[in-house]
């Protein structure tokens, strides 16, 4: 246009005439109408243009909704977020485990030279924009369709956001038509802090310290630097800004956490970002220098344990529980009952991936019931216990090669500890070394609890049915029948209370209990206790009195069971998630406890009572020396079968506490390793357990208060043999004991097992007395009615030293045969075995099957005069005190009929001799004696005429 005016004013110097004037006019007007015509028809050519190119945007971006405020918010927003969490009191542990960690952080939060080194480097005319930048976008287009090789970027951080938040990574016209629609849509929407906050969380930024895959400013800050993101310096700013052009080009950790060889790609794109913000006048000239010298690797942060590696057992288990809280939450806004899970595989595992996927990326907050000081000190004492026992092998296949290998498997141990109250589970022991075997044996673990399973499962059940107290009497001698179980050590105890057969872990009494009470349906009780794991069979098998299970139960299950007595007959299921917060701080889920009623008050006491006589005297009396603090205790050991299982589970006012020690391939633990059973191994473990938790908190594991009794207990006497009543002979035989009682099933019966009367004992078989048995031998007092050995399973009156306990008072009891014994009709055999050890004389019991009785006779010194001095009856002990004077002595047995046997063998004792040491010197010889010494029978003196001293002599 310039020159076209230049030559208009040079034209109109030329002097023309008027032919060339008129030429001249047709020629301007030619050219003036050309020139408009080519100016109408390429703004016709522009306008038909834009028509067809705002028609192809539009056919483009047909097919994309259009978004609300709402909608887009959510979108923007839903990034991924790595979910956190806490220790009790809102300690905090870690982060689950996700395929990038990310956490978000608030534009407010945020180092400012952070924010603007984004701005610099990624969109310098961010504040200006309305979410696009025509120019970039035709420069963008531009390059593309002439294919140049060199390429400007054409997106704006709100572009960018879009692409990574609402669409793919797809490069076509299609995605860059709907993202420069939905760019300019966000921007009217949104405020650019909050575009930028947005930003800033969603970019991906390498790795961190530990080789996970990071996202966010302030996982990046932490993760790279070990500061918070308002905390940067403008180098570590600028580093973090130049990460998304290429995260892990740029990223200085290796996967697994080690610091890179080269950091030059990182430190050039970090200097590249600094001249950005210099020129950008973010940073004055001086800073940009100073930033230049930074030496990144001396700035890198140290490699940071997650919470898996660091708590491998307490991660995985918090991760499965919040899992599940999730899948029965999603579920249930489904419609679906939790049953329906359980029956349906494919159903629980479509909400298991979905509960899965939000517990890793949502951000959730979880938190727990874990002690983290008490949690911590428990995992060194378990760490560091020497007694666990030796290694053994097991075989097992290679996954590899599927060839069989042997390798050495440890004693594992398990134990959890629950407040009473509240079910909280306060800590766990999961086991030695997570990296082992990635099994935690305190939650997921299946074993035979053994004894531990009497209370439960029999005594408790039998108390609340009526069926027995602590006081009630059962046999404990063999069993007959398809099932005979046996006692540890192979040994029987006979008549004995409920109370001694717990506090010494007796099998018999408690598998004889459990037939009486199994057609109810005992195991109803442990369903109402929190057992899942019980199988179909259990329900029938008899041996589950014992602990038999086809699978077994878990530590938490167990030790939660026995929290049912601490809390007075409630069962509170014990759990680790305290609560569930989304990001945004909101609960979205709560625990809330509740109880089941499973015993009365009663029962719940009589149990506690009598497994404090478990640790007061019984199985678990080393508990007492272990132990650094005292409370009010009460519990039961047990033993799996073969010695494969160890367990102590122990109850106060405020909390449970169980142990179980083995090998995870089940095998018989040493009876015996440095100078300790397995049973003390695993009670002492226990104590060191218990001990460091009471450090943590003393008032919680030590409570002053005691177990309460409740109302509706009394003290009643009863008779030993029975259980019933004490009656007067029962009184009289000294068989009397005491203990408490429901109120409801005090005995109202009394005993009448026994009878008074006279009777003699053959081989310790009791009878009655026959006309010809002599007095001497006749016996009177209390005797046991045979009837009552039949009701107690005893077929014969030879168990009757199996059948009574060894107490001073039961050597009165005797049982009649009921019929007299008969006479052989021969002299008893010669007594056999006589001795003298000491002042005590002895003898061996006769063969004989008649003898009632033993005679003693003795003969003083210097005479050969024997003559009766004890009558001992054949059921007392065959021994005689008989001093320590010189004498003579031969014992004799009489039978049923009076007849003796003939004489022992003599003993002597001390220096007996049957005559005086003066008469055989000086009595002289017949062949000494002279003729007219010899005296008629008429020259000897008669009797009445010898002295008083040879009287006296004789008579001696």
């Amino acid at each position: 246009m310039e020159k076209l005016k230049l030559f208009l004013q040079r034209f109109r110097r030329i002097k023309l005439n008027e032919n060339s004037i008129s030429k001249l006019r047709i020629t301007y007007q030619v050219v003036w109408n050309l020139l408009l015509l080519f100016i109408i028809a390429g703004a016709v050519s522009l306008a038909f243009g834009a028509g067809i190119g705002a028609g192809y945007f539009a056919s483009l971006v047909k097919d994309e909704p259009l978004r609300s405020y709402d909608e887009m918010k959510d979108d923007i927003y839903n990034y991924e977020e790595s979910s956190e969490i806490y220790f009790n009191d809102n300690v905090y542990l870690g982060k689950l485990r996700a395929n990038i960690e990310r956490e978000e952080v608030s534009s407010k939060d945020v180092s400012p030279q952070l924010k603007n080194a984004i701005i610099a480097t990624e969109d310098e005319f961010f504040y200006e924009h309305d979410g696009v930048v025509p120019k970039a976008i035709l420069r963008a287009l531009f390059q593309e369709f002439t294919n140049s090789s060199v390429r400007s970027g054409g997106s704006t951080l709100t572009q960018q956001l879009i692409k990574n938040q609402l669409l793919t990574n797809e490069v076509s016209f299609d995605r860059k038509a709907k993202e420069i629609l939905l760019a300019l849509r966000l921007e009217n929407f949104f405020e650019k802090e909050e575009i930028l906050e947005a930003y800033m969380n969603v970019s991906t930024l390498g790795r961190n310290s530990s080789g996970r895959n990071i996202a966010g400013v302030q996982s990046a800050a932490q993760g790279i630097f070990g500061v918070n993101a308002k905390d940067l310096s403008i180098p570590q700013a600028a580093f973090i800004a130049g990460l998304p052009q290429s995260p892990f080009g740029y990223t200085p950790f290796t996967n697994n956490g080690t610091v890179k060889e080269n950091l030059e790609p990182g430190v050039g794109r970090m200097k590249s970002v600094l001249s950005n913000m210099y020129d950008e006048g973010f940073i004055t000239k001086k800073e940009y220098d100073e930033a230049l010298t930074f030496d990144l690797r001396k700035s890198l942060t140290t490699k940071k344990p997650s919470s898996t590696e660091q708590y491998p057992f307490l991660t995985y288990e918090i991760e499965d529980r919040a899992r599940e809280i999730l899948i029965r939450q999603l579920a249930e806004k489904d419609g679906h009952k939790p049953d329906e899970l359980k029956q349906n595989e494919d159903l629980y595992r479509e909400y298991y991936i979905q509960a899965d996927a939000n517990l890793r990326h949502k951000g959730y907050r979880i938190h727990t019931t874990i002690n983290k000081k008490m949690y911590d000190k428990m995992q060194a004492v378990a760490k560091e216990y020497q007694y666990y026992g030796s290694e053994k092998p097991e075989t097992k296949i290679d996954p590899d090669t599927g060839e069989e290998v042997q390798v050495m498997e440890p004693v594992e141990v398990g134990g959890v500890l629950i407040e009473n109250k509240t079910g909280k589970i306060l800590s766990f022991v999961g086991g030695r070394n997570h990296d082992r075997k990635q099994v935690n044996h305190a939650t997921d673990s299946l074993r035979s609890n053994g004894s531990t399973m009497k209370p439960l499962a029999v005594y408790a059940p039998a108390m609340e049915m009526g069926v027995v107290q602590p006081g009630s009497v059962v046999a404990d001698t063999p069993m007959t029948g398809s099932w005979n179980p046996k006692n540890y050590g192979g040994r029987y105890h006979g008549l004995t209370s409920i109370r001694t057969a717990l506090k010494h872990s007796y099998n018999i009494p408690a598998a004889r209990t459990y037939l009486k009470i199994q057609a109810n349906n005992p195991v109803n009780y442990l369903d109402k206790m929190g057992f899942t794991s019980l199988a179909q069979s259990d329900y029938t098998i008899s041996s589950l009195a014992l602990g038999a299970m086809k699978r077994g139960v878990t530590v938490e299950e167990n030790v939660n069971a026995f929290s049912t007595f601490a809390n007075g007959g409630k069962f509170v299921d014990a759990y680790m998630i305290e609560k569930i917060e989304n990001s945004d701080g909101e609960v979205v889920y709560e625990h809330k406890s509740s109880s089941t009623d499973v015993f009365s008050a009663q029962t719940s006491y009589l149990s506690i009572d009598m497994m404090r006589d478990v640790i007061s005297s019984g199985t678990a009396a080393s508990l007492k020396g272990y132990l650094a603090f005292s409370a009010d205790w009460a519990g039961k050991t047990g033993t799996g079968q073969d010695y494969k299982d160890a367990w102590f589970v122990a109850s106060n006012p405020n909390v449970s506490f169980g142990t179980w020690i083995g090998y995870d391939t089940p095998k018989p633990i040493e009876q015996s390793y440095k100078g300790l059973s397995y049973s003390k191994r695993n009670i002492l473990l226990w104590a060191k357990l218990m001990n460091v938790a009471h450090e943590t908190n003393p008032d919680l594991i030590a409570p002053k208060e005691r177990f309460k009794m409740p109302g509706g207990i009394v003290e009643r006497s009863y008779c030993s043999l029975s259980g019933d009543l004490p009656s007067e002979l029962c009184q009289k035989a000294g068989l009397v004991s005491s203990d408490l009682f429901n109120e409801k099933y005090v005995p109202k019966k009394t005993d009448d097992s026994l009878t008074s009367g006279k009777y003699v004992v053959v081989k310790n078989s009791a009878y009655h007395v026959p006309s010809s048995a002599p007095s001497e031998f006749v016996q009177e007092g209390v005797m046991l009615k045979k009837e009552v050995l039949w009701n107690l399973g005893v077929s014969s009156v030879s168990e009757l030293e199996n059948l009574l306990p060894n107490q001073t008072s039961w050597g009165k009891l005797v049982v009649t045969e009921g019929k007299e014994i008969s006479d052989n009709g021969s002299a008893p055999t010669v007594v056999n075995g006589v001795s003298i050890s000491g002042n005590n004389l002895s003898w061996s019991a006769s063969g004989d099957n008649d003898v009632i009785g033993y005679r003693v006779y003795a003969a003083a010194n210097h005479s050969s005069s024997f003559k009766k001095i004890a009558s001992v009856p054949a059921s007392k002990s065959l021994t005689v005190s008989v001093g320590s004077s010189s004498a003579a002595y031969y014992v004799v047995a009489v039978d049923v009929a009076g007849q003796e046997s003939a004489k022992s063998a003599i003993v002597k004792n001390g220096d007996y001799s049957e005559k005086k040491p003066d008469e055989k010197k000086n009595v002289p010889s017949d062949k000494e004696k002279k003729p007219d010494e010899k005296k008629t029978e008429e020259d000897k003196p008669k009797p009445q005429d010898k002295p008083a001293d040879d009287k006296k002599q004789n008579e001696q």
